[in-house]
């Protein structure tokens, strides 16, 4: 969002072997996945991550990360992000656009 405006959208299906991952680990690709895609965007930029998953929010103090979720957070810390909860009943849109009709 830019000036409380979306200015764009991504999206992709899981792979086969994404469909296995716990939903903390999805939350966290699905972060990795956006930076990827906009880094000529947001590298070197004050940005906020908005998640309807709260736990989320708590990773980077964890004590105990298995090595993929290691490799993401080694990677977001190449940004200057902020994460946030946001309870999905707050979202209304993001949830409209993910629901098939």
């Amino acid at each position: 969002m830019q000036h409380g405006r979306v200015i764009a959208y991504g999206s992709r299906q899981l792979k086969d072997h994404e469909r296995n991952y716990p939903t903390h680990d999805l939350e966290l690709a699905t972060v990795v996945f956006a930076l990827k895609i906009w880094r000529h965007y947001l590298y070197g930029e004050r940005f906020l991550v908005y998640s309807d998953h709260k736990s989320l929010k708590y990773l980077f103090s964890q004590k105990e990360l298995n090595m993929r979720q290691r490799r993401w957070i080694e990677f977001l810390k190449d940004y200057d992000c902020e994460i946030r909860y946001e309870p999905g009943k707050a979202n209304v849109v993001v949830d409209a656009l993910s629901r098939q009709p």
